[in-house]
């Protein structure tokens, strides 16, 4: 599903109290290894065990709709750094799906340290169709996340924003959290997963600053300002330029 010009428009617009507006474009997209990459799956690193113990549980809704080659969570699954939930298994750390009305903060820290951080694997391709409403009752309600305004480093969608594979979302949760160090671990074993973290460094470390979501998402509206607005000067500059 390719990002359109209304996704981003769709930003500049919104206040705090229309949280769920303001973050629920932001999707879980698995299918982000390169089609070059597919047959060897050359972007991930070795399958080398885990350097340092993860003090929580990582678990994963796996709805099979995604190329298993090409699929973060199950090269997660693979390296045992993510536990497979099944449809009716209960979960009471935090959730991230589209279907969440408050964004991934600070204040999530003790929730995930007790019962841990899940994410549904799905296809981008497919979300309309995926039944995210089905694992919300299986779930703590209150606990079910969004993620603030991030930019895709996976192979396919470099460069979007919005469009995370499944471990670059579990990645920014950790970070937002103060589990900095876990999240480096998780990109560390896909070769451009460092370029997750260095492409969003100004937007992870203002979010992990943040005591809450609502301030995640005025942080968020606060650099979607700047940026329009940097947008904008360059435009008039280029103006300028042409009518000299």
């Amino acid at each position: 599903m390719a990002s359109t010009s209304d996704d981003l428009e769709m930003f500049g617009s919104i206040n705090e109290d229309k949280l769920c507006e303001t973050v629920s474009a932001v999707k879980i997209n698995e299918e982000e290894d390169s089609e070059k990459n597919s047959s060897d799956n050359s972007s991930e690193t070795s399958d080398e065990s885990v350097e340092i113990e993860v003090p929580f549980k990582v678990g994963m809704w796996d709805l099979k709709q995604c190329d298993p080659k090409r699929c973060t969570g199950r090269k997660l699954m693979r390296l045992k750094m993510i536990d497979k939930l099944g449809m009716l298994a209960k979960f009471n750390g935090i959730v991230l799906t589209p279907v969440a009305n408050e964004s991934v903060s600070a204040k999530d820290n003790p929730i995930i340290a007790k019962y841990g951080v899940a994410v549904v694997d799905c296809s981008w391709a497919r979300l309309h169709d995926t039944p995210f409403h089905k694992l919300q009752h299986r779930t703590a309600k209150k606990n079910l996340r969004l993620l603030p305004y991030l930019v895709a480093a996976n192979p396919v969608n470099y460069g979007h924003p919005l469009k995370l594979s499944c471990v670059e979302a579990l990645a920014a949760v950790m970070y937002i959290a103060d589990y900095k160090e876990i999240g480096d671990l998780y990109m560390s074993k896909f070769n451009w997963g460092p370029t997750f973290i260095r492409l969003n460094q100004e937007l992870l470390d203002g979010y992990a600053n943040c005591k809450d979501g609502k301030e995640v998402v005025a942080f968020q509206n606060q650099y979607l300002d700047q940026l329009e607005n940097g947008n904008n000067r360059s435009s008039n500059e280029e103006v300028s330029d042409e009518e000299l």
